[in-house]
């Protein structure tokens, strides 16, 4: 809950300013000097919302639930993906019974899909081209969030681990290179200490999407199939925390490079941010000290790059959430643990317009006005 990420914006071209492929300033540095130069750059004022997810209560829920069922009642196109939702919208049981059902929709609809497919192409008549037609991927996407909830709410359930482990692997015979599958299998194998089998599959699923991430980036695309490859931006999160239990810095790096890049508005990003710096830091000390050597200038100059931009990172991770009036009590410690280690909050920078005291975040509808008229401000005058 600590400054959740906004929906990705399709239309709205990367910053090419800060692009870590376009910027000279990025040519041929470290992902550590990259990301000392990315720690100094604030988040912008004219996107600052709060961005924090909803929590329904149970009478809210309930509210949703009627509504959607009606829905429900009135609809027949497509009748799985409402009962996605009402998975979404509840939780525990009854959230899995919800899922449950909606893919035993699903099912039936590919398996009548495949019979009317072969019926057409026999008859060689033209398939409905308007039809949203289900995929093996919503399958695996369906047993996915199944398998999650006894990840959480579950999992204190008798044999959760087994049954969460088994969707997965349905999930990954119906999509076996799908990354939210594989980083879902990740998750399980660390919960378990199965750590090298859990990175195997960690790594696997970023090598599907990272590249493609980076790709978006260099260019500012907005093909709607490059960001199909890509993952949500809260799982991403997650890949960021698990990189960081993985010990895989310089990975964990590059994939939250990208998510600042995306939107620098989220407090847990400048978070991990800092906090990987803090890790690679003190990892690089233990394997001195292991050595049993004196230490090099460079190594010097080095540390003390990495505790800069920790600081610089946690600094404005501290301040974005203060300012967003953020509620994760445990990420808010642990920065002032962190900040304190490293010699507490960067002073001496310039103050950011954001953090002006009579500052309130944005709605959606404020900001989207704001960038109409930006754009319109922007356009060239016809003559």
């Amino acid at each position: 809950m600590g400054g959740q990420a906004k929906g990705k914006k399709k239309g709205k071209p990367k910053r090419k300013d800060i692009n870590p492929n376009l910027d000279p300033r990025f040519v041929g540095v470290s992902p550590q000097e990259r990301m000392k130069l990315r720690a100094h750059e604030k988040p912008r004022r004219s996107q600052l919302r709060s961005t924090l997810c909803c929590s329904f209560s149970k009478r809210q829920r309930n509210a949703w639930t009627v509504l959607i069922l009606r829905w429900l009642a009135f609809s027949v196109n497509e009748p799985w993906i409402k009962y996605m939702y009402l998975g979404q919208i509840n939780t525990g049981q009854e959230s899995v019974d919800f899922y449950t059902k909606g893919i035993q929709v699903l099912l039936s609809a590919l398996e009548k899909q495949a019979q009317t497919t072969q019926a057409e192409a026999a008859a060689a008549a033209p398939a409905d081209e308007d039809a949203e037609l289900p995929t093996a991927k919503d399958v695996c996407v369906a047993y996915c969030s199944v398998a999650e909830i006894y990840l959480t709410d579950l999992c204190m359930e008798e044999g959760a681990g087994d049954k969460c482990k088994e969707l997965i692997e349905r999930a990954l015979q119906y999509h076996h290179d799908n990354p939210e599958a594989l980083q879902l299998m990740a998750s399980y194998l660390f919960s378990t200490e199965r750590n090298q089998e859990g990175k195997e599959y960690l790594l696997k699923s970023v090598g599907l999407w990272l590249p493609a991430q980076e790709q978006s980036a260099a260019s500012s695309s907005t093909d709607e199939d490059m960001q199909n490859e890509i993952p949500p931006y809260e799982s991403r999160v997650t890949t960021a925390k698990l990189l960081l239990e993985s010990e895989e810095f310089e990975v964990a790096v590059d994939v939250l490079e990208g998510l600042l890049e995306e939107d620098d508005e989220v407090v847990q990003v400048w978070y991990l941010s800092g906090w990987v710096c803090y890790l690679q830091l003190e990892k690089a000390k233990e394997l001195q000290e292991r050595e049993g050597r004196e230490v090099t200038a460079e190594e010097t100059e080095e540390w003390k790059a990495l505790q800069e931009v920790a600081r610089s990172y946690l600094t404005n991770a501290k301040k974005l959430y203060i300012k967003l009036r953020c509620d994760d009590q445990p990420m808010s410690e642990h920065v002032e643990q962190l900040l304190g280690d490293l010699g507490g909050e960067l002073e001496g920078e310039e103050e950011d317009p954001f953090l002006d005291e009579d500052y309130e975040p944005c709605s959606d509808e404020e900001e989207e006005e704001e960038e109409e008229e930006e754009d319109a401000a922007e356009a060239p005058m016809e003559h």
